[in-house]
């Protein structure tokens, strides 16, 4: 295995890497949003902290954050019904709120919900977006439910071409659904479509189903004590530092 902090000083030399792979051979990108294409720690704090609420605001996003994952699980699993992210992400801040013994109104509480609406772009994600757009589809493949991609697009200036949900299937990444539905609603063969995210499970499994695969490197995703995930050489068929140099890969 490779420590992406490795591949970050390579890239910042210039380096980065790609498998052999022909350009014709990709019409589609799709994106993992969440820590990807938007920083949601950054929107998350500043949210927080606009609130009102004590305490860290970072240490209160993290605690947020990490109840994103077992509560899609209880989904997954089928413990808990099909529930879109809003939702979700609702019990979690109530659970959180609860735990700490703060007290938040209604108004206050849906506001702070809606904070998953409006996270800010990576600085490279729009210009890097624009460029890949004049080449290829792009779009989103995202748990998020599609009023929260949209409203992180028109927050955000993303242009996608297309917005894909979890929710158009009601099944939640890993699950084959997510995956095999990007080459169905675009009307072309697996291989024809790539994922783009930072974050090895989801890339992982996309391949699994016949997508192409890109990683880009999000070191600050979760913060500046948190190291970067760790990806073995060549395991993708694309690794970039950030969307103008996967640009650059595709010479978009």
């Amino acid at each position: 295995m490779v420590h992406s902090g490795a591949r970050e000083r390579r890239a910042a030399a210039g380096g980065g890497s790609r498998a052999p792979l022909m350009q014709g051979e990709v019409r589609a990108l799709v994106f993992d949003v969440f820590g990807t294409v938007v920083d949601w720690r950054g929107g998350l704090i500043r949210a927080i902290a606009a609130a009102g609420i004590p305490g860290d605001p970072a240490r209160f996003a993290d605690e947020w954050y990490a109840g994103y994952r077992p509560a899609l699980d209880r989904v997954r699993s089928g413990a808990l019904g099909w529930t879109r992210l809003d939702t979700l992400h609702r019990g979690n801040l109530d659970a959180l709120l609860a735990r700490h013994g703060v007290a938040l109104d209604e108004e206050r509480r849906h506001e702070l919900t809606l904070a998953w609406h409006r996270l800010d772009p990576w600085p490279d994600a729009v210009e890097g977006l624009t460029r890949l757009k004049r080449r290829f589809i792009i779009g989103t493949l995202s748990n998020g439910s599609v009023a929260q991609l949209i409203g992180i697009a028109k927050h955000g200036g993303l242009p996608w071409d297309v917005v894909l949900s979890a929710e158009l299937v009601r099944r939640y990444k890993p699950d084959p659904e997510t995956y095999l539905m990007v080459p169905d609603y675009l009307g072309l063969e697996p291989g024809e479509c790539m994922l783009v995210a930072a974050h090895a499970y989801d890339l992982r499994s996309a391949r699994q189903h016949g997508l192409r695969t890109a990683y880009v490197s999000r070191p600050f995703e979760r913060g500046p004590d948190v190291p970067p995930e760790a990806v073995a050489d060549g395991e993708f068929d694309f690794w970039a530092r950030d969307f103008l140099h996967l640009a650059e890969l595709f010479g978009a």
